[in-house]
C-alpha cells in the first residue's frame, strides 16, 4: 500500500506505511486471552447500538493506525446499527456489505476466548457512511457484544472496547484490511450513552447523560472533500497534530473545568458554548477546514440564530444541532442557508441494547 509521510512540527517528519493484511491477521490480544468457561447460547442473540457524534480529538499526536489513544469527546444518538449472532458447530457465515472488517473481529474474539465452534453473523448499520457518524465502530462494537454473549459473556464490556480499540481496522479495496484510527469514543458512547469524555489508552474518564427532553437535529452539508482513506490520514496526521502541539493543552483545560461542570449541570448552553470554542481549537480547526471554510459559516448562522449547541461531527462534514426549539423553527432556518435536516432524532442515553431469542 501507499506510504503517507507525517508532520508535526519542523523538526517532525517521518514515514508511514499503510501495510494491509488478510483479516485474521496481527491480532493483539491486549493481555486478555485466557482459559475461559464458555456456555454457548442456543439461539439468537441480537445488539442495537447507537451511533455516535464524535466532537474532537483532545490530541491528534497520541494516536496513529497502530496506535489507538489521542483522547476525545463524544455522545450517542438514536441512530442505530444491529447484529445477530448464533453460534454454530464451525465456520463463519457473514452477512454484511463490509465482511473483511467484521471477520478480523470475529477472529480476534475467537482467539482471546478460544471458541472452537463457528458463528452466525448478520449485521445492519445505519447507512450514513463517511459523513461523521461513526458507521464502522458502531456495526463493530455491536457485533462485538453479540459475540461475547452467544459464547456466555466471558469478557466485560470494557475488555471489548478495548480489545475493538485495538484491533481496529478498515477494510482495502483488494479485500485485506488495514489499521485505522481509533480514540474509543465511539464504542463508548455506544456502550454506555450519554456524553463520553476519554482519556488515552482508550480510558473512559467520564460519562454522563447529555440533552435530555432535546431534539437532535443532523444536517449534512454539501461537501466535495472526502472524508476517508489517504485523505482522511493526510488530514490527521499532518495539519491537525501541528495544531494540537499548541492547543491541546486549553482543550484539556476546557473540558475538565467547562464542559464537564455543564454536563453535570445539565446546562444545554452552556456546552454548546464550549464545543463552539473546541471547533476553533487545534484539530478540530483543521478537521472543519478540510471542508472549507463553508462550514463555519453554516455554524456560525446556526449559532447566531440562537441554536444552543452546534457543532461538527468527526472529520464531518455533518453537524449536530440540539435544542429545545420546535422542528418548523429549526427547518426555516436551515432552508434560509440552503440547508435541510438529514435526521431529526434524540440523544440517546441508554447504550446498547441485548436481547436473546432462545430456541426451545
Amino acid at each position: 500500500m501507499s506510504v503517507m509521510k507525517i508532520r508535526g512540527g519542523d523538526l517532525d517528519l517521518i514515514e508511514y506505511e499503510f501495510t494491509s493484511f488478510s483479516p485474521g491477521e496481527n491480532i493483539r490480544t491486549c493481555g486478555l486471552q485466557n482459559d475461559y468457561r464458555l456456555t454457548p447460547v442456543s439461539g439468537t442473540v441480537t445488539v442495537r447500538a447507537p451511533a455516535r457524534i464524535h466532537l474532537a480529538v483532545l490530541d491528534m499526536n497520541r494516536f496513529a493506525p497502530d496506535r489507538p489513544g489521542g483522547g476525545g469527546i463524544g455522545f450517542a444518538i438514536s441512530v442505530y446499527c444491529t447484529a445477530e449472532v448464533e453460534c454454530t458447530d464451525s465456520g463463519t457465515e457473514i452477512d454484511y456489505s463490509r465482511e473483511p472488517i467484521l471477520r478480523h473481529f470475529t477472529e480476534v474474539f475467537r482467539q482471546v476466548v478460544g471458541y472452537k465452534g463457528g458463528f452466525k453473523i448478520r449485521a445492519r448499520d445505519h447507512s450514513y457512511e463517511h459523513v461523521g457518524l461513526g458507521s464502522t465502530s458502531t456495526i463493530l462494537i455491536a457485533v462485538a457484544n453479540a459475540l461475547n454473549t452467544a459464547v456466555g459473556s466471558p469478557l466485560t464490556a470494557d475488555n471489548l472496547r478495548l480489545l475493538l480499540g485495538s484491533n481496529f481496522v478498515e477494510e482495502t479495496v483488494d479485500g485485506n484490511v488495514a489499521f485505522g484510527f481509533e480514540t474509543g469514543v465511539g464504542p463508548a458512547a455506544s456502550t454506555y450513552g450519554g456524553m463520553a469524555v476519554m482519556g488515552d489508552d482508550l480510558t473512559l474518564v467520564y460519562r454522563h447523560t447529555f440533552a435530555e427532553g432535546k431534539r437532535l437535529y443532523i444536517v449534512i452539508p454539501p461537501s466535495r472533500i472526502s472524508s476517508a482513506g489517504e485523505k482522511e490520514f493526510d488530514l490527521l496526521m499532518n495539519r491537525a497534530r501541528t495544531l494540537d502541539y499548541r492547543d491541546r493543552e486549553l482543550k484539556a483545560y476546557m473540558v475538565m473545568m467547562d464542559l464537564i461542570p455543564a454536563l453535570e449541570g445539565g446546562n444545554l448552553e452552556k456546552i454548546g458554548e464550549v464545543i463552539w470554542e473546541i471547533e476553533f481549537r487545534g484539530s478540530k480547526r483543521a478537521e472543519v477546514e478540510h471542508h472549507g471554510f463553508e462550514i463555519y459559516r453554516y455554524m456560525a448562522a446556526l449559532r447566531g440564530a440562537g441554536l444552543e449547541f452546534v457543532g461538527m461531527s468527526s472529520v464531518g462534514p455533518a453537524i449536530a444541532i440540539i435544542t429545545g426549539r420546535p422542528e418548523v423553527e429549526v427547518a426555516e432556518i436551515l432552508a434560509d442557508l440552503g440547508l435541510r435536516i438529514a435526521i431529526s432524532t434524540t440523544v440517546d442515553n441508554e447504550g446498547l441494547k441485548v436481547s436473546v431469542e432462545r430456541r426451545e
